[in-house]
């Protein structure tokens, strides 16, 4: 399981924010480039990138941002979500470098995009499901539908997804713990691998992943966490690396 670093890029710099608030932002840094070298000198074997603001216009804002990070880093996957709506926007940012793509948003409103770019991009397009008691939300979190996160997975296990990254608004960026059972849920009934974003705290977080005992679960994106120092991203790693090798 990977220890995933979260850097989210709002008007250029990085910030964290509690429930997806962008009226409550917390900033760590101005040099996107440099904190992805942080968490990189510390053992990152993948980053999740946000454009907070492309999430709320539709299109990328922060995209230089990524762009910069992706050739600094040529070898190392990146992932980024936010104003993901195009074939374009997809075509441009793995070009650049970045690995895999996450699509939101237009996931939820048309599901029939997601299929058409998975074979337009076989291999990197990742889904992200961003609930709120377990159903989807879109447009930067501002709108909650009607459609339950485990159903959507399931239409999209067909398509060619890489993976999920799974969300629980209530709990992003407010330090109160992971949801264990509504990620091992997804990954036990979805069909695809599910990587856990949202209240990844501590040790104990990544010991209750691990616990879940799904092997469909193929990282935690931490945020706030590492930023505030609750949890230590090389320790992190190096107990998830200790738990797959005692489990297997």
């Amino acid at each position: 399981m990977l220890v995933i670093p979260a850097i989210d890029l709002k008007d250029g710099q990085c910030v964290r924010l509690k429930q997806g608030r962008m009226d409550d932002a917390t900033t760590y840094g101005d040099d996107p480039v440099a904190m992805a070298e942080r968490w990189v000198d510390a053992g990152a074997r993948r980053l999740h990138l946000v454009d907070l603001n492309g999430a709320f216009e539709g299109k990328p804002v922060n995209g230089e941002a990524v762009t910069a990070i992706a050739r600094r880093y040529p070898t190392l996957p990146i992932q980024i979500g936010g104003g993901i709506r195009s074939a374009e926007t997809i075509e441009h940012y793995l070009a650049a470098g970045v690995s895999y793509v996450i699509i939101g948003t237009k996931a939820v409103k048309e599901p029939d995009f997601v299929g058409e770019m998975c074979r337009a991009f076989p291999g990197h397009v990742i889904v992200g499901l961003d609930a709120r008691d377990g159903f989807v939300a879109t447009d930067g979190w501002a709108e909650v539908s009607q459609v339950k996160a485990v159903d959507l997975a399931k239409r999209f296990a067909d398509d060619g997804v890489a993976s999920i990254v799974y969300t629980d608004i209530a709990r992003d960026g407010m330090l109160n713990g992971v949801n264990v059972e509504a990620t091992a849920a997804l990954a036990r009934d979805g069909g695809l691998p599910v990587i856990a974003s949202g209240g990844v705290t501590n040790l104990d977080d990544l010991r209750g992943l691990a616990a879940a005992r799904e092997p469909g679960i193929l990282g935690a994106i931490t945020g706030r966490a590492i930023y505030e120092g609750s949890l230590d991203l090389a320790e992190g790693q190096r107990l998830c690396d200790e738990l797959a090798r005692e489990g297997s």
